[in-house]
């Protein structure tokens, strides 16, 4: 077979890698070389090292759509960025480049632009972030999770794909996950999560919520690096770790339900899993709404209950993850009419045709 090589890159958050990751076993079927580029001092790259991938960082900046200071002196980071990435490609020689968004992705493809090397793109969100704005004009293609958002792409670039699903997620061990947990299996599985770098307000609801919690379910609490509160380590019933990753298909298993953020790859997981869940996505004031839409979409598909970050309270918390969990059955029939594409198949089509 013939070696092909191509450079993936992505970075900031998890959602950001972690469709990389649900490629890398497809491409290596396909007899890609992989290498990474993600930011030199990114989450990406302790992620990208535990697949065995050559991993390169570059400078990166992130763009603001507000006022700050910073915007001044990230500019010359993106620029030299571009730089470092436009000697890179030229270097390794890829046949392509797949990008998954994030700041550190901009110079990546604009480097490769500069090299004539193909660049497909993809988009998460039901609207593009700036990142993607700013490199779409570069791609030959951008692949959507939503359908609504590729007929949006303009010059005819937007292909619906949905989201590439780690296939290992599918291959959890109930058993193991409640071994884990120190969980007995008697109660049901909450679990929560907060997005690869935690959440203040979701943690904050839980613990205040926990003696009323734990009344119902065992409780595992993924809260994000540093977010860990030493007084409720031996607190009966609840379980918290800052960032799982090799066990998180056995934590998936025993969970019976999730309260989550409604960031798109981890709604997208969950829904592949028939997973039932509660969103809380970021409020408007923290993001540019993104994950709003993404939960709106879901809510009216059947697939999550929502609840908005500013409406929440104990009280509210406690009922809505009752009416989730008598609800469940409901849930998992719609998640599972639901035909949802097979993101890393049809990416992966998407790239071998654009693959010089």
């Amino acid at each position: 077979m013939e070696k092909k090589t191509i450079v993936l890159t992505g970075g900031g958050t998890a959602g950001h890698v972690t469709p990389n990751i649900a490629l890398l076993p497809y491409l290596k079927k396909e007899g890609y070389k992989v290498y990474y580029i993600g930011s030199r001092n990114g989450m990406e790259k302790d992620i990208v090292k535990r697949y065995g991938m050559e991993f390169y960082g570059i400078s990166s900046g992130k763009l603001r759509r507000y006022f700050d200071l910073k915007n001044f002196t990230d500019i010359f980071r993106v620029l030299k960025g571009i730089f470092q990435a436009k000697k890179l490609i030229k270097k390794l020689k890829p046949d392509i480049v797949f990008s998954k968004g994030g700041f550190v992705a901009v110079p990546v493809v604009i480097g490769a632009w500069f090299n004539k090397v193909n660049v497909v793109c993809h988009e998460s969100d039901m609207t593009p972030g700036l990142a993607n704005k700013l490199a779409i004009p570069f791609a030959k293609a951008v692949c959507t999770t939503f359908p609504k958002t590729a007929e949006n792409i303009k010059g005819g670039k937007g292909v619906y794909t949905g989201t590439p699903i780690r296939d290992v997620l599918k291959k959890g061990d109930r058993e193991k996950g409640l071994k884990l947990c120190s969980f007995g299996g008697e109660k049901p599985v909450l679990l929560i999560m907060g997005g690869s770098q935690g959440s203040v307000a979701v943690n904050k609801i839980v613990r205040q919520a926990l003696p009323k919690l734990t009344d119902r379910f065992d409780i595992v609490h993924l809260c994000g690096k540093g977010n860990k509160d030493m007084s409720l380590e031996e607190y009966p019933g609840y379980t918290q770790f800052e960032y799982i990753s090799k066990e998180l298909p056995d934590i998936f298993a025993c969970s019976d339900i999730v309260v989550s953020r409604a960031g798109s790859n981890a709604i997208c997981e969950f829904l592949a899993l028939n997973m039932p869940m509660l969103l809380i996505p970021l409020p408007l004031g923290a993001s540019r709404g993104d994950q709003i839409l993404n939960a709106k979409d879901f809510l009216a598909r059947g697939f999550a209950r929502v609840c908005y970050e500013e409406d929440i309270t104990e009280e509210k918390f406690l009922s809505e993850t009752d009416k989730l969990y008598t609800q469940r059955e409901d849930y998992k029939n719609s998640m599972a009419k639901a035909n949802m594409e097979n993101g890393t198949e049809a990416v992966m089509n998407v790239i071998k045709k654009y693959t010089k």
